[in-house]
């Protein structure tokens, strides 16, 4: 387990993320001899009859020959990206570094390793680094929350209510660590006096620092009660297409994602996306049709996201079928409720102080006297209207 364990680690500094041809490379190899070929110790033939085999079944009999080419040129090319690296690899150190800042790796080969992660296929991650004492959370019980840096009053208040709603239940906050909504679902979730696990913050650079800058106090706070991930080593800058390639673990570690507020081209988008690829629920939380930054969340709506609005409705989603469905909100009863409409007729004929008899009424209600009658029997009985000297009228309600 240790060579697999250094192997993968060193691998997650050679290869960057999403990297399709190391990931079929470790699928086939294993991680160990995967590192041997892709450093250059062993020559690659063997490791390409058996990823050409591989990739001749995905493509069908007839088509060995090509996939084997295809593969044998897609390793050379490879090789020739990784080599500037090799000189570099120092895995013992990078897992001392982590260890360090009271972290570890993280790998497949581990109980803990999260099942929503296979949901990635061949973008899953070789391994994660991470800050923090707890262990990576049930996938069935977190919850995405993302949004735009640049979030309105409203976006903010939305995103710390439902964090903190949904630690309070015992649901894992899941998000990016960024300004805005971001920010705002880790203070919530934090806020929660739940014992289980607040609040994940992946991270698009190494684990071992905390980015943005603005944000260190609220990321120490996170991996202290709480976890800091990253699938990048230690030292990792958090280049723009990491922050890209890291939206699809805060999708696949999560059951549902939730955007409070995005732009048109948010990257929340992309998170949301990611989620449907991967068959988990998406919801959004609607705003003014006034404001941009809603409009990334209703074009979501249009789209089939869910609705959503509180935690409640959030945690609707995740939960066992039957459990914690959320009634429609009922508002304080009216006294024309549940009446039919000859006798709602029938009530707003009447008047509110002085008495009307019921050839008056008929005409106001455009009912015949019978009618009017039977309408004004029922209407007694509720309470609703009353008999006096002048004739019938609106009962006062106390």
């Amino acid at each position: 387990m240790d060579d697999v364990r250094i192997a993968r680690a060193a691998l997650s500094r050679l290869f960057e993320p999403m990297d399709g041809v190391g990931t079929v490379l470790v699928e086939v190899l294993g991680p160990v001899e995967a590192l041997r070929i892709a450093v250059g110790e062993v020559t690659p033939p063997a490791a390409l009859t058996a990823v050409a085999a591989t990739e001749g079944a995905r493509s069908g009999p007839g088509q060995h020959n090509s996939a084997s080419q295809e593969a044998s040129t897609s390793l050379q090319t490879a090789l020739e990206r990784w080599r500037p690296r090799v000189a570099h690899l120092a895995p013992e150190r990078d897992l001392e570094t982590i260890a360090r800042f009271g972290g570890r790796l993280v790998i497949p080969e581990d109980v803990e390793w999260p099942e929503g992660l296979s949901d990635l296929g061949t973008d899953a991650p070789l391994c994660l680094w991470v800050r923090g004492e707890e262990p990576l959370p049930d996938t069935r019980r977190s919850v995405a929350i993302v949004g735009s840096r640049d979030a309105t009053g409203y976006g903010l208040s939305v995103a710390g209510e439902l964090a903190k709603g949904l630690a309070d239940r015992g649901i894992t906050v899941v998000s990016g660590g960024a300004y805005g909504i971001d920010g705002q679902a880790h203070r919530g979730a934090l806020a929660s006096a739940a014992r289980s696990l607040p609040t994940v913050a992946v991270m698009a650079g190494g684990a071992d620092r905390y980015y943005p800058s603005g944000h260190e106090d609220l990321l120490r706070e996170v991996a202290r009660r709480g976890l800091v991930v990253s699938e990048v080593p230690p030292g990792s800058a958090p280049t723009k297409h990491r922050f890209l390639k890291r939206n699809r673990l805060i999708a696949a570690l999560s059951s549902a994602t939730v955007v409070v507020e995005a732009r048109w081209r948010s990257g929340a988008l992309s998170t949301a996306r990611r989620a449907a690829d991967l068959g988990r629920n998406v919801a959004a939380v609607p705003g003014s049709v006034y404001s941009a930054n809603s409009a990334g969340c209703h074009a979501l709506l249009r789209n089939g996201a869910t609705c959503v609005v509180d935690e409640k409705e959030v945690y609707e989603l995740l939960a066992p079928a039957g459990e914690g469905l959320v009634e429609d909100p009922q508002g304080p009863p009216a006294p024309h409720d549940g009446l039919s409409l000859v006798d709602l007729a029938v009530l707003e004929a009447l008047p509110i102080r002085r008495g009307a008899e019921v050839e008056r009424l008929a005409v106001v209600a455009g009912l015949s006297e019978a009618e009017v009658r039977a309408g004004l029997g029922r209407l007694a009985l509720e309470g609703l209207c009353e008999r006096t000297d002048e004739g019938w009228r609106r009962a006062k309600r106390g």
